[in-house]
């Protein structure tokens, strides 16, 4: 009989040992490739799609969207427009815009407005401005969603490379908050201001370090405005999503594809996120409903982040069978 208690000790002690004490984990805060892979859990966490907020919610509202011809910014910019939006989506790709803009209203049946912008030159995010005054007026809603991103080991990473993402993804939406900023409280209009970030500019991460560094700047810089600028009617908050399904590329920050399944595989609810639900928390957050929250992280990724934090969460692969041998174990253990 003890031998038989041994035996299955060393099987269990040899099936933890197995784990890996550092998983080669990654996280994208924006895009991942259409995959139909879900973990058992996922059906009690179904996705919902449709638009949450009551319809007319942004009726002669005016929404400005970086980045929102494709991915997230896409999303966003269609459930604003169902709810009544005006919305003018701005990107360095014209051509990619304006077929947005005109798939996006045949569907709403509300007006989009394409106009091109890169981000990273300050006379060209004026140009930009300048362009949309004329087309609707000042924005009420503005959501800084372009960004930039790849994987690169930091041993490797070039000046270019760090430039190229600190230059969309910080000075990008420093000049536009700014220049928007200062001509609202130039015409004493107040407005919202939402950045779509990620859970890694709170922790860090390694191999994409710039683009780490790049969104703690930008949740920084809303969460001081949202300090300095309310008394001018502003509102600053920022959302940190998980990995997103998505068509859009993801070859630069998976292009092996290696990492989908172990993502699904420590997202508590089993499944990777849709544009729709990160769409939905950004038109609640840029709403009349949540004139009260400024300043605020909101984080929208299925439990992923608590579930790596959490120095003891990879016991979740113990087996019933197993924690009844270790519990043997546990309680036959003697002192310190």
């Amino acid at each position: 009989m003890a031998a038989a208690v041994f035996g299955r000790k060393a099987a269990v002690l040899g099936s933890l040992r197995s784990f890996p004490a550092q998983r080669l984990w990654f996280h994208s805060a924006t895009v991942l490739p259409q995959q139909s892979g879900s973990s058992p859990q996922s059906g009690f966490f179904p996705p919902v799609e449709d638009a949450m907020l009551p319809t007319g919610s942004f009726n002669n509202r005016v929404a400005f969207i970086t980045g929102g011809g494709t991915g997230l910014g896409r999303a966003m910019t269609t459930t604003l427009s169902q709810l009544g939006a005006q919305c003018v989506i701005a990107s360095r790709k014209l051509d990619v815009l304006q077929q947005a803009a005109k798939e996006i209203s045949n569907q709403t049946g509300n007006k989009v407005h394409a106009v091109q912008c890169d981000v990273r030159d300050a006379q060209a995010v004026s140009r930009c401005v300048d362009e949309m005054e004329t087309l609707t007026g000042l924005p009420d809603v503005i959501i800084n969603n372009a960004a930039g991103n790849f994987v690169c080991p930091s041993e490797r990473l070039s000046p270019n490379g760090w430039k190229s993402i600190t230059d969309i993804v910080l000075n990008g939406t420093a000049f536009i908050t700014l220049e928007l900023g200062k001509r609202l409280i130039k015409k004493q209009r107040g407005a919202s201001f939402l950045a779509i970030t990620t859970i890694y500019a709170e922790s860090g991460s390694g191999f994409v370090v710039p683009s780490a560094s790049a969104k703690a700047g930008v949740e920084a810089l809303y969460k001081s405005l949202a300090a300095e600028w309310g008394r001018y009617g502003h509102r600053f908050n920022i959302i940190q999503p998980g990995p997103i399904r998505t068509k859009g590329a993801f070859s630069r920050l998976d292009p092996t594809g290696a990492f989908e399944k172990a993502m699904i595989d420590r997202i508590p609810t089993g499944r990777l996120g849709k544009p729709e639900e990160i769409a939905n928390l950004a038109a609640y957050m840029s709403s009349d409903y949540a004139t009260w929250m400024s300043g605020a992280v909101i984080r929208l990724d299925g439990g992923e982040y608590v579930s790596m934090a959490g120095e003891f969460n990879e016991l979740r692969r113990v087996t019933a069978d197993q924690w009844k041998i270790m519990e043997v174990m546990i309680k036959s253990t003697k002192g310190s």
